[in-house]
């Protein structure tokens, strides 16, 4: 009788690893006791897919990759929530007496004998991701597990928030239902690469979105009647007075999901119909890009390169809220890191730990400003420093001082270009000649959403108008036509745009004489800078995003680009 080959065989001989990657995992098995197809790909020598489908070849059953088209609803209406959470189990077929199940562990012979009790059918079983198993369990489950949990209810009557016990809703947070409900939010969340969750209060229901590539998305709410437990139970573990319903609050949670380090920024804040809660998502990994990875083209990439590594001086990077400043400066100060400097920075809230360099996170409530905290900075001998944001004319006086001492520093501000930021320190206050003096560059930024590499096509380029605009010719757009990996969205991920403002001798001058915005973005211009926009269609014509991405981040485009045809 033939024996069957082993799952290293099987991988081995599908070229998928070498033989002293096996030797190597084969020695750690003995030592650790554990699977070998967990050990190599622990050791990085092949992926959860390669370890499956040897697997699937090894016990002669199918391996699959999920789509959403797989699923069918009736067979999901078969099976239990419960079953198919506890055992990560999800049902794609039912007919015939047979029902198809894809599992992520051909051994758990617990969860075929389970399935076929509870539906009275025999078990194909099939082998999938592990994680697209859990994907597609809590999408299809979410609400069916609320309704099961809690039946319909539209005949119960919502309460007031004011009439709710505090004692009724720390029960009702602790219940099995609402943390189960809580965490599949979260893990959903940050599987679909969300940068914040929103949870928002209406009369007769509630709202539950993710902002996905800066756009946001809804997603399945439970029943309104679990409001108060949901807020509760997200309050408890951000460490949040869940007594105080009047009054905005705000906390931290800390997570770790699928290995990841995540921390969570939680804001509430009190609306009509109840709490307002938006969670901004930190995930360690994410944000720590290196210069290349931020999106610059390569002639901006190296003047970029260029004016960070000045001994001293103010670099200024602006955008709204959300257009990745804080990536850009944190690969800034990555790049120009070494032991012979000391870097110390202050921010609100340190949202990133870097390697080697002090952060301080600033505690406005005990007199720890940006201001007083950059009074000590200057203090503790620092080469470069980073300040979370210029919001007040103190906290730019304090920079600009720094600059002229020797120190290079990094910081934000709020404004629509990179001329902008010149004119609105002014307008704070401080004296055009120290603004001309210390200032060395800006950096204006938005965040533009790429094209789905997975469903990416040819787009013939309409012809532009774009005579006296500078705009480069047609080339190779493209445009998603949306798949599931991208949700059908068309996009997957961000790059950024730039436009970079080198201050020269001629651009100070205008300064001290207080020559307008337009007035020196113009001059910028003749010297070379990029605009936004510019930089934004020769990523279009490059084939990285859309027209309509550009135009939806960029404030000038609907004066440059009218009358073009798009």
């Amino acid at each position: 009788m033939n024996q069957s080959p082993t799952l290293g065989q099987i991988l081995l001989e599908r070229g998928v690893i070498t033989e002293a990657q096996l030797n190597a995992a084969l020695q750690r098995q003995q030592e650790t006791g554990k699977l070998l197809g967990e050990i190599l790909v622990e050791n990085e020598s092949c992926t959860i897919e390669d370890v499956l489908m040897a697997l699937a070849e090894q016990l002669r059953i199918p391996y699959v990759r999920l789509t959403e088209r797989m699923v069918e609803s009736d067979a999901v209406a078969r099976l239990p929530a419960d079953l198919a959470y506890r055992h990560q189990a999800l049902p794609l077929t039912a007919s015939n007496g047979k029902i198809r199940v894809a599992v992520g562990d051909p051994f758990n012979f617990a969860a075929i004998d389970d399935v076929r009790i509870a539906t009275g059918l025999f078990v194909e079983p099939v082998l999938a991701s592990p994680s697209e198993i859990r994907r597609l369990v809590e999408k299809h489950y979410m609400q069916r597990m609320m309704e099961e949990a809690h039946g319909g209810g539209e005949d119960i009557e919502v309460l007031e928030e004011d009439e709710t016990e505090i004692g009724d809703l720390q029960r009702m947070a602790k219940e099995a239902v609402v943390i189960q409900w809580v965490n599949m939010m979260l893990r959903q969340a940050i599987q679909d690469r969300a940068s914040d969750i929103h949870i928002e209060p209406f009369e007769r229901g509630w709202r539950v979105r993710f902002r996905i590539d800066g756009v946001l998305h809804e997603v399945p709410a439970p029943p309104k009647r679990l409001q108060a437990a949901v807020v509760s139970r997200i309050k408890i573990m951000g460490n949040m007075d869940i007594a105080e319903r009047r009054l905005p609050q705000d906390g931290r949670i800390k997570l770790r999901v699928s290995g990841k380090e995540v921390d969570l920024r939680v804001s509430t804040v009190p609306t009509l119909f109840g709490e307002s809660v938006v969670m901004r998502i930190l995930e360690k990994t994410s944000v720590l890009f290196g210069m290349e990875e931020l999106g610059m083209l390569p002639d901006t990439l190296a003047k970029f390169r260029r004016i960070i590594k000045i001994p001293h001086g103010i670099i200024l990077v602006t955008g709204p809220t959300g257009s990745g400043k804080t990536t850009t400066l944190y690969a800034a100060l990555r790049e120009t890191y070494s032991v012979e400097k000391k870097v110390i920075t202050i921010e609100d809230p340190v949202e990133y730990q870097l390697d080697g360099i002090n952060q301080i996170h600033v505690r406005p409530k005990i007199g720890l400003t940006f201001a007083n905290g950059l009074r000590s900075i200057l203090r503790q001998d620092p080469d470069i420093i980073m300040v979370g944001e210029i919001r007040d004319v103190e906290t730019a006086e304090i920079a600009i001082h720094a600059a002229l001492t020797g120190h290079l520093v990094f910081s934000t501000i709020h404004t629509n270009d990179a001329a902008g930021a010149i004119t609105r320190l002014i307008d704070m206050g401080i004296e055009p000649f120290l603004v001309a003096s210390s200032m060395e560059a800006v950096l204006a930024q938005r965040l533009v959403r790429r094209v789905c590499e997975s469903c990416a096509q040819p787009e013939p380029a309409k012809p532009l108008m774009s005579a006296g605009h500078g705009l480069p010719a047609p080339s190779n757009r493209r445009r998603g036509k949306g798949c599931e990996e991208c949700k059908f969205t068309g996009y997957w991920g961000r790059t950024g745009i730039f436009e970079l403002l080198l201050l020269d001798d001629d651009i100070r001058t205008m300064i001290v004489n207080r020559a307008t915005a337009g007035e020196i973005a113009d001059a910028a211009i003749k010297r070379g800078m990029k605009t936004m926009l510019r930089d934004g269609m020769e990523k279009v014509e490059m084939g990285l995003t859309t027209i309509e991405e550009v135009t939806r981040v960029t404030r000038e485009d609907e004066r440059v680009l009218q009358g073009v045809e798009i």
